[in-house]
């Protein structure tokens, strides 16, 4: 299963090309990620990633310039590792016609109160499960 956030196209997202910047790219799966992460997790299994989490790495490959519009983009996220200390999200930004972006971020469950990386929790496992998806991915990552 993927989650789909409908992701906004802001004016000020353009770079002096007419395009979407590839910078503003990592803001709009931050957006997706934290829909996914704080209000979609959290309705689910109210106690996941309460404790935070950091994202460990990014990587996004550029298949074509988005250019500003009035309809939001689709931003497909679902996850394609998960270990006992982190979890990959891919992700591919598109509409019904083109696909501009994939992505995939590693993140890592932080412990606020000790300020260190922490495992995992059942509950939160249990949640990605349901949105783990490897065949997209291949070996689990983009």
């Amino acid at each position: 299963m993927r989650h789909v956030f409908k992701c906004p196209l802001r004016w000020s997202d353009m770079d002096s090309f007419g395009h979407v910047n590839n910078v503003v790219f990592l803001r709009y799966l931050e957006e997706a990620r934290i829909d996914f992460m704080w209000r979609l997790a959290r309705e689910a299994a109210s106690g996941a990633f309460t404790g935070g989490s950091v994202v460990a790495r990014h990587e996004i490959d550029y298949l074509r310039p988005l250019v500003h519009r009035h309809e939001p983009v689709d931003i497909e996220l679902w996850v394609a590792k998960i270990s006992s200390a982190s979890a990959t999200f891919a992700y591919e930004v598109r509409d019904e016609e083109e696909l501009y972006v994939r992505a995939s971020t590693v993140i890592v469950p932080f412990d606020l109160e000790a300020q260190r990386i922490r495992r995992l929790t059942g509950e939160e496992k249990t949640f990605l499960e349901k949105y783990f998806d490897d065949r997209a991915t291949g070996s689990g990552t983009v």
